[in-house]
């Protein structure tokens, strides 16, 4: 996957340097550390991705 396809957007949360960044694609949701972009990504899908977000609020 191209990543220059993808929008990249910063957490809502950013606190200081600390921030993760998120891309939307139609089947494929990227994560990647926002002072390292040019490194490794973490792909997942949708249906992973709104798994994920759900068990990081609830903890």
């Amino acid at each position: 996957m191209r990543t220059t396809s993808l929008t990249w957007r910063t957490s809502s949360y950013t606190s200081n340097e600390n921030c993760v960044e998120v891309a939307f694609g139609p089947q494929v949701v990227g994560i990647r550390d926002s002072k390292c972009q040019d490194g490794n990504h973490l792909w997942i899908t949708p249906r992973a991705f709104v798994a994920l977000t759900n068990r990081v609020r609830a903890s």
